[in-house]
């Protein structure tokens, strides 16, 4: 049985403070919530409405968790509205049925596959030298791709619209008097325009250990409505996540019922 919490942290204390600086050891204080160790289920989550005085954890996990480590180390104790919230997440997943209409909120990774990326960091250029050095040495065998970000907002909202169907729905179109966020045009009148936004845009900077190698990731939020075109596949992305990066806060979609546009 999935379960969707909701964790209040306090981004005022010092625990706080650095987990909401980096995503690894974020991850590792979500995985701490679940009693079955090492774990194996996947597990989402994503940081909602982080501000300096306040963040919002959500977590998907397909056991029930126990979040008091993290209340007591990074949240409010004691504090009126500082307990976690954990919901059976069965209901929503019944909701899910075809033609129905959802709003929806992702934050994700997009990344794009390419053979060879145009401007290889140093990690890159040592791979590609080490395929091209065994090049050759065996007909079946293929080279890896490389996972470039989407940086504008264009190849972003490009990126989402062109995963829709193959997770289950589609983005209805509105009329709109100007081009949607990332789309333009030349045609000054109004025209139909995908129901979504992005919401929040940002890069990652951030180290799993001091010494490590520095982890970069291009993330957006995105908001918009959806329509239901195939409930069990997108049964399956609202439990296994969107894109890559899930372990870093990245992939989860969330429902909620549509409200008139």
């Amino acid at each position: 049985m999935p379960y969707l919490s909701k964790i209040a942290l306090n981004p005022r204390r010092r625990i706080g403070t650095s987990l909401l600086g980096n995503p690894h050891r974020m991850h590792a204080a979500v995985l701490s919530g679940l009693a079955i160790q090492p774990v194996t289920e996947r597990v989402l989550w994503r940081l909602e409405n982080h501000s300096v005085h306040r963040a919002e954890l959500l977590v998907l996990t397909e056991n029930r968790p126990s979040w008091h480590h993290l209340v007591e180390q990074a949240g409010w104790p004691d504090a009126e509205g500082g307990q976690p919230l954990v919901a059976d997440y069965t209901p929503i997943l019944e909701q899910v049925l075809i033609g129905r209409e959802f709003t929806f909120r992702l934050t994700a990774n997009p990344v794009q596959s390419v053979h060879r990326p145009l401007k290889p960091s140093a990690e890159q250029a040592a791979r590609i030298e080490q395929q091209e050095s065994i090049a050759g040495t065996t007909t079946d065998r293929r080279a890896r791709g490389f996972r470039v970000p989407q940086r504008t907002a264009a190849q972003q909202l490009n990126w989402l619209l062109t995963r829709a169907e193959r997770h289950g729905f589609t983005i209805p179109t509105v009329p709109t008097p100007a081009p949607a966020p990332g789309i333009t045009h030349d045609s000054p009148s109004p025209q139909d325009a995908p129901a979504v936004s992005l919401f929040t845009r940002d890069v990652l900077r951030f180290r799993k250990h001091s010494h490590g190698p520095r982890i970069t990731l291009a993330t957006a939020t995105f908001h918009g409505h959806l329509r239901v075109t195939d409930p069990v596949a997108l049964r399956a992305a609202l439990l296994a996540g969107i894109g890559p990066a899930k372990g870093y806060g990245q992939g989860l979609l969330t429902l909620a019922p549509s409200q008139p546009r």
